[in-house]
């Protein structure tokens, strides 16, 4: 646990050059400003739920965001950045007049398997979390998001984007700040036909992400004119790959789609280099995307995987740096930062840092309203009585109703000869009704 005094900086062991981010903090390069999607008219009263009410909790001065990301199990390759930008948020924040004091406290989410989130959630509801920033996984947040909507405590979550959430009877306590993946699935698909491919295979997950992925993927691939020729799912544990690998392959696919998680580095050796299948038909998504694999050289090479969120500038980059100097993947740093700046922002307008204040303005400071790229700049405003509209480092974000953002980007990366990385394009989406 970690507090983070107003207008002062932070000292946390994860980094002892924390402190420098405040100071650098200014100026921030972020992408150009897109027109937000038409929000409800903000002197509308917030609509009333058919959920059951949740328990009042009381504002304490203290802004406590508590965080349930991956600190082990399959997604634990996500885990630094999503705390990186936690932690940048956070210590910017403190380093202006915001008139609360910022409380950062760390939990693991560990895998849907495991009840590590659980026990994590009743810890920060026992710890009196305002925001609970994660989870990563779509499957792990659906083990514990009643707990944090029984108890009052918003949730954001930088990365699940799982269709379901959509319509989840939340209360209004549930956020999320990653697009649906009806927008990547629709990005994925067309970017494999539009690269030749006329047959798909599709490996996934067993579970609420990878099935609403694989769904959307497939809707898109047959819109552009392509089929899935065989869509086989694994579940979570699974080590061998085998008869997967060679019912996909049976169905003579063009390229092969793998919506995986760590189950990955088993995956792709069998794909590729047992069976032979070319590295660059191979397709990665969010849940795999990474730089972490130790694969032979030249495996991946000209593989593409998309990824929610505009590319994370360079001068962004850096002030991640500053928070973890080890950072070696940056997927979804960007939408943890914009969930503790929007948390901060509605707390703000609101003038209480007791969770459904924060709920009521998340989305009045998400759209319409005057630019703003930075949370100073945004604060000055609220503070001269101002509508603000906050874009970030992960795109316009404008949240709907339903809490979900209704525009974003959707990154295209290829991996080289290194099996590392690099950004091609990013396209950008709507999905506003």
């Amino acid at each position: 646990m970690s507090v983070f005094p107003k207008a002062s900086l932070p000292s946390r062991s994860k980094s002892s050059t924390i402190a420098k981010i405040a100071a650098a903090s200014a100026g921030l390069l972020l992408l150009a400003s897109c027109s937000s999607s038409p929000a409800a008219d903000d002197s509308a009263e917030p609509e009333e739920s058919s959920a059951p009410s949740s328990p009042a909790r009381e504002a304490d001065g203290v802004l406590t965001v508590g965080t349930i990301l991956p600190q082990t199990g399959n997604l634990s390759f996500l885990g630094p950045p999503e705390f990186a930008g936690v932690d940048l948020a956070a210590a910017e924040i403190s380093a202006t007049d915001f008139e609360f004091d910022v409380n950062v406290v760390d939990r693991d989410s560990g895998d849907a398997d495991t009840d590590i989130a659980t026990q994590s959630a009743g810890e920060l509801i026992d710890l009196g979390a305002d925001v609970v920033v994660g989870a990563a996984s779509s499957g792990v947040s659906f083990t514990f998001v009643d707990q944090l909507v029984d108890a009052g405590v918003v949730q954001i979550s930088p990365a699940n984007t799982s269709p379901d959430f959509t319509d989840y009877d939340d209360n209004g306590f549930y956020w999320r700040t990653a697009p649906s993946d009806v927008l990547q699935g629709r990005v994925l698909g067309n970017l494999m036909v539009g690269d030749g491919a006329e047959n798909v295979g599709i490996i996934y997950i067993n579970d609420p992400y990878g099935i609403g992925l694989q769904e959307n993927a497939t809707t898109a691939i047959e819109d552009a004119g392509g089929t899935v020729t065989a869509a086989v799912p694994y579940n979570t544990g699974d080590t061998q790959f085998a008869a997967i690998v060679d019912e996909v392959l049976a169905s003579d696919p063009d390229a092969v789609a793998v919506i995986a998680f760590a189950e990955t580095s088993s995956i792709i050796p069998e794909l590729v280099n047992t069976q032979g299948f070319p590295g660059s038909g191979v397709y990665f998504v969010d849940g795999n995307l990474s730089n972490t694999y130790e694969f032979q050289p030249g495996t991946l090479e000209g593989a593409k995987g998309t990824l929610p969120g505009n590319f994370a500038t360079e001068e962004f980059r850096a002030r991640l740096l500053e928070v973890d100097p080890a950072l070696t993947d940056f997927s979804y740093s960007a939408e943890s930062y914009d969930a503790v700046i929007l948390s901060a922002l509605a707390a703000a307008q609101g003038g209480s840092d007791d969770p459904t204040t924060i709920r009521d303005n998340l989305k009045d400071v998400s759209a319409e309203g005057t630019k703003c790229e930075t949370f100073a700049d945004c604060l000055e405003l609220v503070k001269n009585g101002e509508d603000i509209d906050y874009d970030g480092p992960s795109g316009p974000i404008t949240f709907d109703d339903n809490g979900d953002p209704t525009e974003a980007y959707i990154g295209i990366y290829q991996y080289a000869a290194d099996n590392k990385y690099a950004p091609l394009n990013a396209e950008f989406g709507s999905l506003a009704e």
